[in-house]
Order: C-alpha cells, then sequence, then structure tokens
C-alpha cells in the first residue's frame, strides 16, 4: 500500500516528465505561446503541490493510530466540520477564483475578436488581417491578402512568417467548426460557421512549428495538420516573391508530358495551378506544392513515392478526404504527373 500512495503522488510528475513531442505546450516559441506556458506551468505545479497535499492527508488517516469500537466517538457526536469547510469549500474556491482571474487576464491582453456574420466593426484596423486561413474537411486553405490584388496568392497547409513581427490572421470555415492551434505559438481560436475569428500570432525564431485541428470535425480529424515556418524578414519577402508568380513551366520532356496528363484528366477539375488552365476551387492549390515540406495536410512527407501513393491510393491513406483513388494512370503517365508535381517549386 505504501508504495501505491509514492507512486500515486508522483505521477504527476511522471506525466510532466514524458510530454515532450512536437506539439507541445511546454516549448513556446513566440511571446503568445510563453505567456500560456507560464500560466500552464503554474497550474500544474499548483496541481501537483495539491495532490501531494491531499495524499499526505490519505497517508496520515491511514497509518495513524486507530482503537477499539469502545473508544469511539457516538456516529451522532459530530466534528470534523472544519476539515469538510477547509478543503472541500475555502480551497477550492480560493484556487478556482485565482485560476480564474489568472485566465481573465491572459486572455484581455490578446488582440483576438470575432465578428458574426461578417457584418460588424468590431475588428480595429490593428487588426487588419494578413492571411486568411479557411478549414475544409481536412485541410486548411491560407491566402495571403494584400490592398494590391494582384500581389495576393492561395496556398494551403504551410503558413509562412516572419520573426519578430507579430501577424494578423482571420480564421473562417467552409464546412463544420474546427479550431486552428500551434501550441509553440499561440492558443486556441475556433473557425465558426458564419463568424469570422482572428489571431496575433508571432515567431520569436525561425524554424517549422507544427499545428493540428483541435476541434473534432469528421473522420480525419487527427489528420488535418498546419505547419508553420518562421523565416528572417529578407527570406521571408523573399518566398512571397516567389510564391506570387505562376506555376513552373515544365524543363523536361517526362514533366511536360505530366503537365499535360494534370491538366486532361481529373486533377485540374479540382486544383489549381496558377499560369495553366487547371482552376479548380475544391481541393488545395498546387501551384508551388513541391516548394511545401509536407502533403496531404501536413500527413506525408513530400516526396515521389508518398506524392505517387497519395494520387493512387488517397483513400488507403486518408479514408473520406475529397481525394479519390485515381488508379487510371499507367506506372509511366504517374511518374510523369510526379515529376510535374515535384518541379512546381
Amino acid at each position: 500500500m505504501r508504495r501505491l500512495l509514492i507512486f500515486a503522488a508522483f505521477s504527476p510528475l511522471l506525466l510532466i516528465a514524458g510530454c515532450e513531442s512536437v506539439q507541445s505546450t511546454w516549448q513556446s516559441s513566440g511571446p503568445a505561446a510563453e505567456r500560456i506556458t507560464h500560466l500552464s506551468i503554474f497550474m500544474t505545479v499548483l496541481f501537483v503541490v495539491i495532490t501531494l497535499i491531499m495524499w499526505l492527508l490519505v497517508a496520515w488517516a491511514f497509518y495513524r493510530r486507530r482503537g477499539t469500537l469502545e473508544e469511539h466517538a457516538p456516529i451522532d457526536a459530530g466534528g470534523g466540520q472544519i476539515w469538510i469547510a477547509i478543503g472541500g469549500v475555502a480551497v477550492p474556491l480560493l484556487v478556482l477564483s485565482l485560476l480564474f482571474v489568472l485566465g481573465l487576464q491572459l486572455l484581455t491582453d490578446f488582440p483576438i475578436h470575432g465578428m458574426h456574420h461578417g457584418g460588424s466593426a468590431v475588428m480595429a484596423a490593428s487588426m487588419k488581417p494578413e492571411i486568411r486561413i479557411t478549414g475544409h474537411q481536412w485541410w486548411w486553405e491560407v491566402e495571403y491578402l494584400n490592398d494590391d490584388l494582384p500581389k495576393q496568392f492561395t496556398t494551403a497547409n504551410e503558413i509562412h512568417l516572419p520573426v519578430g513581427r507579430p501577424v494578423n490572421i482571420e480564421l473562417v470555415t467552409r464546412d463544420v467548426m474546427h479550431s486552428f492551434w500551434i501550441p509553440a505559438l499561440h492558443g486556441k481560436v475556433d473557425l465558426i460557421p458564419g463568424m469570422k475569428n482572428y489571431i496575433r500570432i508571432e515567431a520569436a525564431q525561425p524554424g517549422s512549428y507544427s499545428g493540428q485541428c483541435a476541434e473534432f470535425c469528421g473522420a480525419q480529424h487527427a489528420m488535418m495538420r498546419l505547419l508553420a515556418v518562421a523565416q528572417e524578414p529578407d527570406e521571408y519577402e523573399a518566398w512571397l516573391e516567389a510564391q506570387r508568380k505562376p506555376g513552373n513551366d515544365p524543363a523536361t520532356s517526362e514533366a511536360q508530358a505530366g503537365k499535360q496528363i494534370f491538366l486532361a484528366g481529373p486533377c485540374s477539375m479540382c486544383h489549381t495551378v496558377r499560369g495553366t488552365t487547371a482552376g479548380g476551387t475544391v481541393a488545395p492549390d498546387l501551384t508551388h506544392i513541391a516548394g511545401r515540406q509536407m502533403i496531404a495536410a501536413n500527413c506525408f512527407p513530400n516526396n515521389d513515392a508518398y506524392l505517387e501513393a497519395w494520387i493512387t491510393h488517397a483513400q488507403s491513406l486518408k479514408p473520406e478526404a475529397q481525394m479519390p483513388n485515381l488508379t487510371q494512370f499507367t506506372g509511366e503517365q504517374l511518374q510523369d504527373l510526379v515529376q510535374y508535381l515535384r518541379q512546381l517549386q
């Protein structure tokens, strides 16, 4: 019994020690995430302290000397009310009130606003969005906004940010409710049908930060992932300029053949490649797909093998996704098609 009590007392610490993952709330890389991490650490330490105290009290009650039935007071003798008042009312009320106040203070410091049905002036001019992210089942559409319309462009599943500067993002959904969450940069913000929400995120250092839809949105909710790439300002500007260009023209005969297969087949009905006749809008924009680190909403590496598997057997990799299995291509056609996609930098 004594070993069980010791394990129970220290089990929270063991869980904390094992909480290292790519999407970890303990590894903040932005000012907002850092403040959330501080509050999380405080809450965890508070929880551990209270848990230890409770287990010590349980151990004291278990091991203390016990008398006989004759020595016990009558069942209606009363007593112990002070323990109930302190441990059952005063302490929980104090702890929950403290966390409530700290949570409210944290929320008020974050410039996040919502506009129902787009018919309100809730968002201040300082919150003018640079990026609009639209949630789909199960991928992210990313639009880089600009007052100069020719400089606007659309990509998917991977957002790029300049280091050291806050970026305002507008969040909407095309279908069901989703939730935008990049733990290393900020907390969660919901994407609600008929409503616009906003978040301001800032990366403190260059790197790639994994995110996730944090609201159950259907069969492939767990595979609706997001990647934020933070770059130095000059690298970010160069990336923006490159993304505004149309898709590369094929440089090899294989890639040229792949382009014709892409344009003549079902691919162009769903996807867009700027600079070609492919103008589908129901699936991710593929104009610069070769420059992305991952495919299928950041579920698989962006390489030849996974591209081939995704094209031919998407339903095996991500069941119920809108991407159908395309098994009509010959081996040579599939290789040409992949070569075309791989040169769309």
